[in-house]
């Protein structure tokens, strides 16, 4: 049988480079937009044209929420980003020194404009910041003499903070300055010549590429702070969130397209409009380019009805929802909800009549195409996930079975009957998935196939199928290129599973007359008993540590003091860490050596802590750090019951309500017991 799905993640390129940058620039805005509704929802009632005019807060909490607050929490989301806290605390000093290093420069030319919002200055300090208190840290890692260790991380991180609000001052407040300065003279042009709406020839194929977030985020959302701060409302918010020109192109498909489109684009279209994930469209413009002109016409119809009737949005729309659009509209007046909608509609007639227009003129020869087997759709979708970079369970939706997930292409001979996991180790991640992998196969009914997990290294030509996460694929395909490669990222509950069951039921059907193997066992022999290497006294309801790093010392020092490893082995966890990251979903981690410290491992053993407040996990929230130390397979048993009872998501609920640390011990004990 062949696996006709593409592997979407792609390396390279100065698109891919803009993606993550917008990627980035995403995560520092994305998680702060309550904050921002929050300020427009003030402004909106309190300013003097307000229902509620209140010079008071207008004067001592609006002005300076968008001001200061704002641009702080966004320096230390970014700083958090790459450094956690330590990075959020450098990463705000420095973006205080920035903002009032643009009030003084504002303040140097009387009756001059006023200080920009240093909203781009945060999305520069915050993780410039912490990148450098990072690397500073990593210099002097290890060297520090015992017992002055809290001395040095406290001063050091205080005089990188001091050095950075210093060149946030003299330097990044300039440069910031002078950028809002210039886009402010670039889009009053723009809007006060008619000529906004041509910003959607840029606007509307930067989204269907993925490359609208460092617009959006990087331009658009600082300009229309700036100017709903000003106004109370801003057309910029609009640009890229309209919803009308997704819902037109798909409505066009809906009543004109073909096949597989035809049939999803409903449904689409109640994704798209309703629930703000704009994504689900992009498909079905690149598999047929053409439209791009139907959305460009959309877009831009709507900007300039926005224009014409001087309607904005009150603050981000986020996602572009219609519900999150009508609620940001009405936040500055019932007319002004008027015109967005309005706006909205325009957009969508426009782009539905262009789109119409061309996918009646090449509905005859996509007919015949379909008729020929060609799958247009599927390359699109394939496509469009390979823009995006990563996979997308919304659009793995728009087509079926493995297509749209993160297989490679691989023929198979017969039926599939072995399946492995894999890992850098050998021994945490790739135990767990396995585990939770091979209850979906045995549900489905193939007991004659084996799922198993092993270290990369140790990978034969003899999987049919290979598991692995996105991060470590390339290297299992390096070592096994015959085989079906599948990249995950959640191991607790990934949707790829379900998509390796349906693999190995087509495998069958494929296959029919083939003699089924005889069933073997599915789990690893295990040389210890699951009592011997989850005790008790190994369980934790009261840690003390707030970051990652010291999480993975505490639960190396758990082992340490089990007897099963050596001082050593916390080292290795962190390379281990930093070669690719051990958080399994589901607010679990489970912090583990490298394959090269099996000798650091002197007995199987596993600490279980439950954190009283999450932890951040490479920007995950990480509630459960079980520590894994594997001697000749004795933790593979417990593995796979916490595996169990973590891709529950009720256990899950269990584990934290759980009164102390018996009753943890009994949950994780009892699972397949």
């Amino acid at each position: 049988m062949t696996a006709t799905a593409t592997q979407v993640e792609q390396r390279g390129g100065a698109r891919v480079a803009v993606q993550k940058f917008g990627t980035f620039l995403s995560g520092m805005i994305m998680p702060n937009i309550p904050a921002l509704i929050a300020w427009g929802i003030l402004t909106a009632l309190f300013i003097p044209d307000g229902p509620f005019p209140n010079g008071g807060i207008t004067d001592f909490v609006v002005g300076p929420v968008i001001h200061y607050l704002l641009p702080l929490i966004i320096a230390n989301t970014g700083g958090r980003m790459v450094y956690d806290q330590r990075g959020g605390i450098v990463a705000t000093v420095a973006t205080g020194g920035a903002i009032g290093g643009a009030d003084y420069i504002a303040s140097l030319v009387p009756d001059g404009p006023s200080s920009p919002h240093m909203f781009i200055g945060a999305m520069i300090l915050g993780p410039l910041s912490a990148w450098v208190m990072k690397s500073l840290d990593r210099l002097w890692d290890g060297k520090i003499r015992a017992g002055f260790e809290m001395l040095v991380n406290m001063f050091s991180a205080g005089i990188v903070a001091f050095l950075m609000a210093l060149f946030g001052f003299f330097v990044i407040a300039q440069v910031v300055t002078f950028i809002m300065r210039v886009l402010g003279g670039a889009v009053g042009f723009l809007v006060d010549s008619g000529l906004l709406p041509l910003a959607s020839i840029i606007i509307e194929p930067a989204k269907v590429f993925f490359l609208n977030n460092a617009l959006n985020h990087g331009v658009l959302t600082p300009l229309g702070v700036q100017q709903a701060s000003e106004t109370g409302q801003s057309i910029f918010f609009l640009l890229e969130a309209n919803p009308g020109p997704g819902l037109g192109v798909l409505l066009a498909f809906t009543f004109f397209g073909v096949g597989v489109s035809r049939a999803t684009a409903p449904g689409a279209a109640i994704i798209h409009f309703f629930g703000g994930i704009h994504e689900v469209y992009f498909p079905y413009v690149l598999a047929k380019p053409q439209l791009l002109l139907a959305m460009i016409l959309g877009g831009a119809s709507g900007v300039a009805t926005n224009a014409i009737l001087g309607t904005g949005l009150g603050f981000p729309a986020a996602p572009g929802s219609i519900i999150a659009v009508a609620t940001a509209a009405v936040s500055v007046s019932v007319m002004n909800l008027v015109g967005v909608l309005a706006s909205v509609v325009v957009s969508a007639t426009v782009t539905f009549l262009v789109a119409s227009v061309i996918l009646r003129a090449s509905r005859k020869r996509d007919l015949e195409r379909e008729a020929a087997g060609a799958d247009d759709f599927g390359a699109a979708v394939a496509q469009t996930q390979a823009n995006k970079g990563k996979d997308s369970s919304v659009l793995s939706g728009l087509v079926g079975g493995a297509a749209a997930g993160g297989v490679a292409t691989a023929t198979l001979a017969g039926p599939i009957t072995k399946i492995v996991f894999a890992c850098d180790a050998g021994m945490g991640s790739s135990a767990m998935g396995a585990s939770v992998l091979r209850n979906k196969i045995k549900q489905a009914g193939f007991g004659d196939v084996t799922v198993t997990n092993l270290a990369i290294a140790n990978l034969d030509q003899s999987p049919d199928v290979i598991v692995t996460q996105k991060e470590l694929t390339d290297r299992a395909k390096q070592r096994t290129p015959g085989a079906v490669h599948v990249s995950v990222d959640n191991f607790m509950n990934s949707p790829r599973y379900d998509e390796v069951v349906q693999l190995v039921a087509q495998s069958r059907e494929a296959a029919p007359a083939a003699e089924a193997p005889a069933a073997s066992a599915a789990a690893p022999a295990t040389a210890a008993a699951a009592d011997d290497v989850l005790t008790l006294e190994r369980i934790t309801v009261t840690p003390t540590a707030l970051t990652k790093d010291a999480a993975i010392q505490e639960a190396a020092d758990a082992l340490v003091a089990a007897g099963a490893v050596t001082p050593a082995y916390a080292d290795a966890m962190r390379e281990r860490e930093a070669t690719v990251s051990t958080y399994m979903g589901n607010l679990l981690a489970i912090p583990h050596g490298t394959n090269e410290a099996k000798g650091e491992v002197l007995a199987s053993a596993i600490s279980v802590a439950r954190y009283p407040a999450p932890i951040s996990w490479d920007g995950n929230d990480v509630r459960f750090v079980v520590g894994i130390a594997g001697k000749d397979g004795g933790h593979l048993e417990i593995l796979a019951k916490i595996a169990t009872v973590f891709s529950d998501e009720a256990e899950v609920q269990r584990l934290l309500d759980a009164p102390d640390e018996q009753a943890i011990l009994d949950i994780l004990g009892a699972v397949n017991g």
